[in-house]
């Protein structure tokens, strides 16, 4: 009777958990597209509030300044008209007294909007966004002057007096309490997404450190000093160790050449491997680790 009664119970603990590792492989699955969806949401909704929105609202008011027609006291041509001439113009009294140019009224009357407008700059600050900033010009618009001012930027700062001020704006920023902890965070790790890259990593090697038996990841940057080499007796290479799971931090270390052990993998894999604590192995050491299994 008890081994009926384990055999009983044994079966709905391990449904139970075939259920749960299902619901696990499914959200492993699920969340790499949905997160980097989220991702790009984030992005492109933090674009279009802090970029967008403030730079088509400018433009909106310098259009209205420079396009507003807006009269009071004409002439109407007859008492139950609402329009009046001027200049060669036809324009149209709204409720509150002033006259705008019939053809504005009558545009914006297709498309008046939520709320409606009720003033003469209200009619022109809708008629500038029916006519001139359209979604689908001013998007593409603003962003190629955004990618062109990049550009620009890009190129100042590569010349030597970009990095003059540069340096000083670094300066000026590192003297202020609190501040300077915020920022230094944000500038290492876009430094180390938009230019590392410019960093020479001429080999991606495996070394023990911190101790012997454990084995670290690490990005050779050059062949060291010249007197460590002399002191070694052999060649040696500076390493960068990274940390996990942000990159960004490290240490640099020097060990003997022949103590490496060279990584068949590319930068952008080491840097999954990393930033995963190891869960992302590179598909070709994967299919050795299982080459290796399947031998024993």
């Amino acid at each position: 009777m008890t081994d009926i009664a384990t055999k009983s119970t044994g079966k709905p603990q391990t449904s139970s958990h075939a259920f749960r590792r299902a619901v696990v492989r499914g959200l492993a699955v699920l969340c790499p597209p949905l997160l980097t969806l989220l991702i790009f949401v984030w992005a492109i909704n933090t674009t279009k509030s802090y970029f967008l929105e403030p730079v088509t609202s400018w433009a909106r008011d310098g259009l209205v300044l420079c396009l507003a027609d807006v009269r009071e006291d004409l002439p109407l041509q007859g008492p139950a008209l609402r329009t009046a001439v001027a200049d060669g113009q036809v324009y149209y009294r709204l409720d509150g007294g002033a006259f705008i140019p019939q053809y504005v009224f009558e545009r914006v009357q297709k498309q008046p909007g939520e709320p409606p407008p009720t003033s003469g700059e209200g009619y022109y600050r809708r008629y500038v966004d029916l006519t001139y900033l359209r979604p689908y010009y001013t998007t593409p618009f603003f962003l190629a002057v955004f990618v062109l001012l990049l550009y620009l930027l890009g190129k100042f700062m590569a010349a030597g007096i970009g990095s003059f001020f540069g340096n000083r704006f670094d300066r000026l920023v590192n003297h202020v309490p609190g501040v300077r902890n915020v920022y230094s965070a944000v500038k290492q790790v876009s430094d180390f997404v938009f230019t590392g890259r410019d960093i020479k990593f001429t080999r991606i090697v495996a070394v023990e450190y911190p101790r012997k038996g454990i084995w670290s990841m690490g990005f050779v940057t050059s062949e060291s000093l010249a007197a460590i080499q002399e002191a070694a007796g052999e060649p040696v290479l500076a390493v960068l160790v990274p940390g996990s799971p942000m990159p960004v931090t490290g240490c640099t270390i020097t060990v003997r050449k022949s103590e490496c052990i060279d990584l068949n993998i590319t930068f952008d894999q080491a840097c999954q491997f990393i930033v995963s604590c190891g869960v992302v192995v590179p598909p070709q050491q994967l299919g050795q680790m299982r080459m290796e299994g399947s031998s024993d």
